[in-house]
């Protein structure tokens, strides 16, 4: 009996990222590749869930397991042949937690903005530049702080990305 072995080249990113990408070229259909997303979820994993939208499937540590820092996986499942596709996958935080941070460090960049315009204004004025030189150093500072939070919390959930991997190779290889 002939059985075809499917090799799987993972493209990664850089490490450095907060929300690590990847790539796999899948000698699968895409129809036949949702359907064994879809089928699986079905099934009620104990430690992970997902849903289907549009071709994107989004898998998930299930409510009993997740902790604030836990990731989701994201893939997007492109379809290039007939017989073949492309798979996008995407790590990040919940979309609460991403916002969250995003929207700090939105804040904290306006915030230096407007400090910036403040120095120049009591400067030129001649008078104390001491509170806006202060929030100068302090803000990029904080911003340094929440690039290591999110750091930690990426290493915090790093078990919980490997079994969220392992799951869909899993599904992949079938």
């Amino acid at each position: 009996m002939d059985r075809k072995v499917n090799v799987l080249i993972e493209k990664r990113n850089s490490e450095v990222f907060l929300r690590p990408r990847f790539t796999i070229d899948l000698d699968i259909n895409y129809k036949e590749l949702l359907q064994r997303f879809s089928d699986e979820f079905k099934k009620g994993n104990s430690k992970i869930t997902g849903n289907i939208v549009d071709g994107h499937v989004f898998i998930k540590i299930s409510k009993k397991h997740e902790h604030f820092w836990s990731p989701q996986l994201h893939l997007e499942i492109i379809q290039k042949t007939v017989k073949t596709s492309l798979l996008k996958g995407l790590f990040g935080p919940k979309p609460a937690v991403w916002t969250l941070f995003m929207f700090v460090h939105f804040i904290i960049g306006i915030s230096f903005l407007a400090f910036c315009i403040l120095l120049y204004t009591k400067f030129s004025l001649n008078e104390s530049i001491f509170f806006p030189l202060l929030m100068m150093i302090i803000l990029p500072l904080i911003w340094l702080l929440l690039y290591f939070l999110g750091k930690i919390g990426k290493n915090t959930g790093k078990y919980q990305m490997r079994n969220l991997h392992d799951f869909m190779i899993e599904i992949i290889e079938g």
